[in-house]
């Protein structure tokens, strides 16, 4: 009986194909808009670590000067980043899981086999937990340890991409290679990773790539300099005459996180930073009023203002415009119906009954809804191709990272696509019911 309906489904899209051809376009427009804004809206507001949500926080502390606070629109928001000296203090209370303590910087490399020109880098100077804590995927070897961070040792991890740059893409675990004139050797290389947002440092833009390199922290101080990368704020006017200086200031540079996988290990962590505020406090810092917070993923991207309601109108304008062309196509399909109701009466003179009547249109009707829905995701994906386009041209300006937002996502995709097919079934379920409805006598009067 469904072969039978598809060929009278078909006949029907033969009799009338500007119709036909209209009805597709709308529900593929509809599909398109949503797909693609939905897929933004995923990139730019999700979570990219909501596995650990609820075990991974940032660490912040507002050490700022009592008559000004660090973002005058937002009194109540300490500073993004913590001192190095708070850092330390605070990674070494050992309540914390794991925690990793961080900064950006930058560098040349030399020494490849198939890139043997200087290469320059962005690198990122952190604790070992760095890729246990947040998920990092390895495609050859791993990080390093804790103690050998402690140490200085001259290890290095390299992203997919850097290590295809240098070697051509094969296993480089164990080589030697160049950073900025000191010798390092290779204890892994990265599989494709690009958190969106890049949650956990925000100061370079939240859709910038990850780095290039990966070495322990330890070398922030065999290095005997500012790092070049990354974002510098202090609290007011220091005197730097040497890099301990710069150690010691009340500058704020350094990102943290912890993770606690319990509620009693966030109790504890939180009593740990409030009184280490207290402490230096009665040493005169920490003059504002305490603002010791321990801050999840989601709540972080929110704070930060990368998750607003811009991207949710957007969606919302999406599904709204698609309803608009839903409508528009129970419209057509009713008229279509009801001009078809002479052969329709026909066959229900010749036995043919209602419910019949009622799954011949709505097979035609589910097969304008799946015509329309891969309509609509070639259209979403020419669509994203132009945004990638254009965010590849803005990249080159500045705006890196922002191409990798107009990819397909699964999850908005499979969303998209099944709320238009029901939506769309739904809708021509009025137009068949009601043509089946009318009585065959009529028509076969006027024939």
């Amino acid at each position: 009986m469904l072969a039978y309906n598809m060929r009278l489904a078909l006949k029907s899209f033969q009799r009338t194909p500007g119709l036909t051809m209209l009805m597709v376009g709308a529900i593929a427009l509809g599909i398109a808009a949503c797909v693609v804004t939905m897929t933004l809206y995923h990139a730019m507001s999700g979570n990219p670590i909501w596995w650990k949500n609820d075990r991974l926080y940032a660490v912040t502390m507002d050490n700022w000067t009592p008559g000004r606070p660090f973002e005058s629109t937002r009194p109540q928001m300490a500073p993004p980043q913590l001192t190095y000296q708070d850092a330390l203090h605070i990674g070494a209370s050992g309540i914390p899981l794991r925690h990793v303590v961080m900064h950006r910087d930058r560098g040349v490399i030399t020494g490849g086999t198939a890139h043997t020109r200087p290469e320059p880098v962005s690198t990122r100077l952190t604790t070992a937990d760095f890729f246990a804590m947040f998920d990092v995927p390895f495609l050859y070897g791993g990080g390093w340890k804790e103690t050998q961070d402690r140490a200085a040792d001259p290890l290095i991890v390299l992203s997919k991409q850097e290590n295809d740059i240098l070697f051509g893409g094969i296993n480089s675990v164990g080589r030697t290679i160049r950073w900025n004139d000191y010798e390092f050797r290779i204890v892994g290389v990265l599989a494709e990773w690009f958190p969106r947002p890049k949650f956990y440092d925000l100061n370079t833009g939240a859709f910038d790539t990850p780095e290039d390199a990966y070495i322990p922290l330890g070398w922030t101080e065999v290095l005997q300099r500012p790092p070049k990368a990354g974002s510098h704020s202090c609290a007011r006017a220091e005197v730097v005459h040497s890099f301990q200086d710069y150690l010691n200031a009340d500058c704020v540079w350094l990102q943290m996180w912890v993770e606690l996988p319990d509620a009693h290990s966030r109790e504890r962590m939180q009593a740990f930073l409030d009184g280490y505020w207290l402490q230096e406090r009665k040493a005169g810092r920490f003059q504002r009023p305490r603002n010791n917070r321990l801050t999840n993923v989601g709540q972080w991207l929110v704070d930060q203002q990368v998750a607003g309601t811009d991207s949710r109108l957007l969606v919302g304008m999406a599904f709204a415009f698609l309803i608009v062309c839903l409508i528009n196509t129970v419209g057509l399909l009713l008229a279509k119906f009801l001009n078809g109701a002479a052969i329709t009466g026909i066959r229900r003179a010749l036995g043919a009954s209602r419910g019949q009547v009622f799954a011949q249109h709505l097979v035609e009707t589910s097969t304008l809804a799946v015509a329309g829905a891969l309509l609509g995701l070639a259209l979403a994906a020419l669509g994203l191709w132009g945004l990638r386009t254009m965010y590849s041209i803005a990249a080159q300006f500045g705006a890196a990272g922002y191409q990798e937002l107009a990819r397909f996502d699964f999850s908005s995709v499979v969303t998209a696509v099944a709320l238009a097919i029901v939506a769309a079934l739904a809708a021509g379920v009025y137009p068949a019911w009601r043509v089946g409805r009318l009585p065959p006598a009529i028509y076969l009067k006027s024939q």
